[in-house]
C-alpha cells in the first residue's frame, strides 16, 4: 500500500484534514490572532495582508481561523453519516443478503422506496421544517436519506460471500448463524463497502456545504465552510477572496476523501 504514490497523497491530504479539524487551534494560531470570533469592523472585507493572508471578512473576522475552524464541523457531518450509513448498510446488508426471502425483500423494498428520493431533495425537505439544524440534527437527515445504497452494496458483495466453501465448512461445524456471519461473511464482504465508504465522506462533505449554502443546512453559531461561503456570496465580486479560500478548502477536502477511496480499492481488488 506504501509503495503506492496516490495512496500515500490522498492519505496524506486525508489526515491533514482531519488533524485540523481535530485540534483547529493548532493551526489557527499560525498567522494573525487565530480566533474566529474576534473582528473589527475597521477591515471589513480587507484582502490579504501581512498576517492575514486569507483577509477578513464582512465581519472583520479573520478568514484564515474560520477556515480552520469551519473544517470542524463539514468534517464531522462527513464522518458521521458515513458511519451511520455504515452501521445501517453492515446490518440490513448483511441480514438481507445471508437470509434472503422475506428478508431480503422487505429491505431491497424499503431502500428503493429511500433511492427514489434524491439525497440533497429529501434532507432539503426534511431540514426545512426543523428549526434546530446543528450538525447531528443534519448528520441524522443525511443518514435518513444515505444509508440505501451501501446497504444495496453490502446485500450484493453478502450474496456473493455466503455459499462459498468455507461458510459451507464452519456451518458444517455447528457455527450459528451469527457466528458465521460475524467471524466469516461479512469480514470477507467489507472490502468494496469500506470503499464505497472512504468516497462517501467526501460527498458528504460536499452535500452540507450545498445545503448551508442554501441555507437549510448548519446555521449560526456553527462555524463551516458552507456557512462561510453563503456569507461571500453577496460579496464575491468586491471580495473574491471570500468565496475562494473555504471553497479551496472544501475542494481539497473532498478530493482527498474520494482519492482516498480510488487507491483502496485498486490496493484490495487483486486483479489489478
Amino acid at each position: 500500500m506504501l509503495r503506492r504514490p496516490r495512496l500515500v497523497v490522498a492519505a496524506g491530504i486525508v489526515v491533514l484534514m482531519a488533524a485540523i479539524a481535530a485540534f483547529p487551534g493548532l493551526f489557527a494560531g499560525w498567522f494573525g490572532h487565530g480566533d474566529p470570533r474576534v473582528c473589527d469592523l475597521a477591515v471589513s472585507n480587507l484582502g490579504p495582508s501581512a498576517g492575514h493572508p486569507f483577509g477578513f471578512d464582512k465581519q472583520g473576522c479573520d478568514v484564515y481561523a474560520n477556515v480552520v475552524y469551519g473544517a470542524r464541523a463539514s468534517i464531522t457531518v462527513g464522518v458521521l453519516v458515513t458511519l451511520g450509513c455504515l452501521v445501517l448498510a453492515l446490518v440490513l446488508g448483511t441480514l438481507a443478503g445471508y437470509y434472503g426471502g422475506f428478508a431480503d425483500a422487505v429491505i431491497s423494498r424499503l431502500s428503493e422506496v429511500f433511492l427514489g428520493v434524491p439525497l440533497l431533495l429529501g434532507a432539503l425537505v426534511l431540514l426545512g421544517v426543523l428549526r434546530d439544524r446543528s450538525v447531528w440534527t443534519v448528520s441524522l437527515v443525511l443518514i435518513i436519506f444515505g444509508w440505501p445504497t451501501l446497504t444495496r452494496v453490502t446485500r450484493s458483495t453478502v450474496l456473493a460471500v455466503r455459499d462459498l466453501e468455507y461458510v459451507d465448512a464452519a456451518r458444517a461445524l455447528g457455527a450459528r448463524d451469527l457466528d458465521l456471519m460475524r467471524k466469516h461473511v461479512v469480514p470477507n464482504a467489507i472490502g468494496p463497502v469500506l470503499v464505497l465508504a472512504t468516497t462517501t465522506v467526501g460527498g458528504v462533505i460536499a452535500a452540507e456545504a450545498s445545503l448551508t449554502y442554501l441555507g437549510i443546512g448548519l446555521t449560526s453559531p456553527a462555524i463551516s465552510w458552507g456557512l462561510q461561503l453563503s456569507a461571500a456570496r453577496n460579496d464575491f465580486a468586491a471580495a473574491p477572496h471570500l468565496l475562494l479560500f473555504p471553497s479551496a478548502f472544501l475542494s481539497v477536502a473532498v478530493l482527498g476523501f474520494m482519492l482516498l477511496g480510488d487507491a483502496v480499492r485498486d490496493v484490495l481488488d487483486r486483479r489489478t
